[in-house]
């Protein structure tokens, strides 16, 4: 397509259309540009057509031989205005998108646009200047129409805000990014079985629907429809409630587990640290320690040898005879193992009145033997009836 003119050449294309129509003699001929009163209404991504028409002495439909119309078509944003389209003598140039229905010369002076954007909506004007085939000019209108650029819901999103478990309460939330006119929202239950959901519970411009006190029965798929007056968009949310703890309660349980693990670890390692440091100074040889006192043996001792031999006291009682025969209900000594393993021998009797002193020595030693052998001799003290030394 043709590069549009810069804002210099519309302004003077302007200054032309205007001039022709002061210039425009009153004639018989009257010009009347005729377009829609009503707002134009289009959707986002479609084609629309802006009507527009001309007519001389209010009979004539159709162009005459010789008449040429001036046609320019403007549109005015929130900032400036901006050409569209331009017809002069013979020549049309236009912004991508944009052109004439019909071809020229005519008087339907429609204008196509396509691939419309929102920011395509408002006012666009047509101006035309119509000369004879004289180059006289016949008349100059110029009339403005709006449009209005409709954007169907763009596609929503579904939230589940909530733990959905038994008797808990949920939030379904849905919202689309993008459209014109606001649209409104409106939630069904699907599945298992099909449910519509209307006020309080439901939000229908912020597109929320409340569920509480949940059961099992309120589980099943969930779908948003956001809709205006040019198209619907939907999504869908699943849900599913738990009979179950919820998840902070599962997640409490673990950590508390951890804690307490945790704890019994310290406590078992302070316990082992504990011991080790008990254990430690009894096993510590302290340079000055004194060390503990030998108990001295008292030198008539009748119980330690010269080579350090013990020599059993019981021993010695059970070798030696009893004085007299035991009390009645007196207790008699039971010889200790020593006394047991050792057999006393048999006294030797002699036919004299005093009996010679026998060394009673087990084994058939002589005293002599001992005493060169380096034995000391041992005092075996006398006995009591009670069973006393004495």
């Amino acid at each position: 397509m043709i590069s549009l003119p810069g804002p210099l050449v519309t302004n003077l294309l302007r200054f032309l259309f205007l001039g022709l129509s002061a210039l425009a003699p009153p004639s018989r001929a009257e010009l009347q540009l005729h377009l829609p009163a009503n707002q134009l209404q289009a959707v986002e991504g479609g084609e629309v057509v802006l009507p527009a028409w001309y007519t001389l002495h209010a009979e004539v439909s159709s162009a005459q031989p010789g008449e040429v119309p001036f046609v320019m078509w403007f549109f005015k944003d929130k900032e400036k205005e901006d050409q569209v389209l331009s017809y002069i003598n013979g020549v049309t140039t236009s912004k991508p998108g944009v052109s004439l229905v019909y071809s020229m010369p005519s008087r339907n002076l429609s204008l196509r646009l396509e691939g419309l954007q929102e920011k395509d909506s408002g006012p666009y004007s047509c101006s035309v200047n119509v000369q004879d085939k004289n180059g006289q000019a016949s008349g100059h209108s110029i009339k403005t129409l709006e449009l209005n650029v409709l954007v169907p819901p763009a596609p929503p999103s579904c939230r589940l805000q909530g733990v959905p478990r038994v008797g808990a309460n949920v939030t379904l939330s849905c919202q689309s990014p993008r459209s014109k006119p606001a649209v409104q929202y409106q939630w069904d239950r699907q599945l298992p079985s099909f449910q519509t959901f209307f006020a309080p519970v439901l939000d229908v411009i912020r597109g929320s629907l409340s569920l509480t006190n949940l059961s099992s029965s309120m589980a099943g798929v969930y779908v948003c429809k956001a809709h205006n007056e040019v198209g619907t968009a939907q999504c869908n949310v699943t849900l599913e409630v738990s009979t179950g703890p919820g998840a902070a309660v599962v997640a409490g349980a673990v950590v508390g587990t951890l804690v307490g693990l945790g704890l019994l670890a310290g406590l078992v390692l302070l316990y082992h640290r504990r011991g080790k440091a008990l254990e430690e100074p009894a096993n510590d040889i302290k340079e000055d320690a004194i060390a503990p006192r030998t108990l001295p043996w008292p030198k008539s001792s009748d119980t330690i040898s010269k080579n350090g031999t013990l020599s059993s006291v019981t021993s010695a009682r059970a070798l030696r005879p009893p004085h007299g025969p035991p009390r009645p209900g007196a207790l008699t000594p039971t010889p200790s193992l020593s006394s047991q393993a050792l057999p006393s021998p048999r006294l030797p009797t002699t036919d004299g009145a005093n009996p010679q002193p026998i060394s009673l020595i087990p084994g058939g030693v002589s005293s002599s033997g001992l005493s060169r052998m380096g034995a000391v001799p041992v005092m075996v003290p006398a006995q009591s009836q009670a069973g006393s030394l004495v």
